[in-house]
């Protein structure tokens, strides 16, 4: 598991240094800059693994780190041989490795595997690759690396990112990159469920994982994070197992697997359906049963009219509001505000201007 990056603040570091400590069945992992201090910030926790990272791409070699290429091989095995030195395992990772020169990054990573790391992490930092890319990549480094365990993270930008680490997992890389709901900058990484139930359902692969508690898992992230859930999003969303549509519903009555492609309690969530302008009378009848309400055919199809009209007849307005306000909540919840960090400043004895209105 990797816990965090120590060296960004005090209390990142007690909690990474907590869990390091928790005794967990886990081998637990800090991530550090090839710079020293962020490498003894790690050692310090006493986590059993370091993820050493750096720029990969000329792209961010020479605009984020203002370096060379050679300055990057040398802070990178200096770590690199620092952290094997005090008795840590190091995973050497690049970032935007799949818009570098793969000549560079496979001399990089064979130069820190010489140094002792165990693994290269392969990152596909902005999300720009697809399936066949990625399959291509990994074809071609395995044949040029120094053997080495070959670990893929990737970034959600174009919503491909597990379909990404599927696609590395079968050019036999073995460790790829999740979080629990796809957590991450911008748009995210592979989803931890979406990968693990593909894997499990799809290819009938057995992870290991107990995949009942994935959604109380899901639940349990977004509480502590305080970052909701996408209402569609596969799985674990609100509508994953909903039912609106009078097609659907009757198909799934007499049957789940009509239109649900795993059963919602394998992973310990339950189908519902939901009652708008879609609804059939099946469904209806359904929950009328569930209430211990006898009606005629008739009287069903009453209710799914004034069901219907009633759905349609509801103003927008309420949606809309709410939507500002879970905007706004958002905004909130991931840092500090235009007017929070205003304040700040001052406290740090900077005079900021309030910018204009848009």
């Amino acid at each position: 598991m990797d816990v965090g990056i120590p060296v960004v603040s005090k209390e990142e570091a007690r909690g990474v240094r907590a869990i390091a400590d928790a005794g967990l069945d886990a081998t637990i992992m800090a991530a550090a800059r090839t710079v020293r201090k962020d490498v003894d910030a790690c050692i310090d926790c006493g986590v059993d693994e370091i993820a050493l990272f750096t720029a990969g791409s000329d792209l961010h070699i020479r605009h984020k780190l203002g370096m060379t290429r050679a300055q990057v091989k040398e802070v990178a095995v200096r770590e690199t041989e620092y952290a094997v030195a005090h008795g840590v395992d190091v995973s050497f990772v690049t970032e935007d490795t799949f818009r570098a020169d793969l000549d560079f990054v496979v001399d990089l990573y064979n130069a820190c595997t010489n140094a002792g790391a165990h693994r290269a992490v392969v990152c596909d930092t902005v999300g720009v690759m697809t399936p066949p890319g990625i399959r291509w990549f990994f074809g071609q480094l395995k044949e040029r690396l120094v053997p080495t365990e070959l670990s893929f993270h990737g970034h959600n930008d174009f919503g491909l990112a597990v379909a990404n680490s599927l696609a590395a997992v079968e050019e036999g890389v073995l460790v790829p990159h999740t979080c629990v709901n796809g957590l991450g900058e911008r748009s995210g990484n592979a989803s931890f469920e979406e990968l693990v139930l593909a894997l499990e359902a799809l290819y009938e692969y057995d992870t290991g994982i107990e995949v009942s508690r994935l959604y109380e898992l899901s639940q349990l992230v977004e509480r502590l994070s305080g970052i909701p859930i996408g209402v569609a999003k596969p799985l674990v969303g609100h509508n994953a197992f909903a039912h609106e549509s009078g097609i659907h519903a009757h198909g799934v009555i007499k049957h789940t697997a009509t239109y649900e492609p795993i059963q919602p309690e394998r992973i310990g969530r339950q189908r519902t359906f939901v009652f708008g302008k879609h609804t059939g009378s099946l469904a209806v009848a359904e929950k009328l049963r569930s209430y211990g309400a006898e009606a005629t055919p008739d009287q069903v199809l009453r209710l799914v009219s004034l069901i219907k009209d009633f759905s349609e007849a509801r103003s927008k307005k309420d949606q809309q509001d709410f939507i500002r306000s879970f905007r706004d909540r958002v905004d909130r919840q991931r840092g500090v505000t235009d007017d929070e960090f205003r304040s700040l400043a001052e406290k740090a004895g900077i005079a900021v201007r309030k910018p204009p209105k848009s």
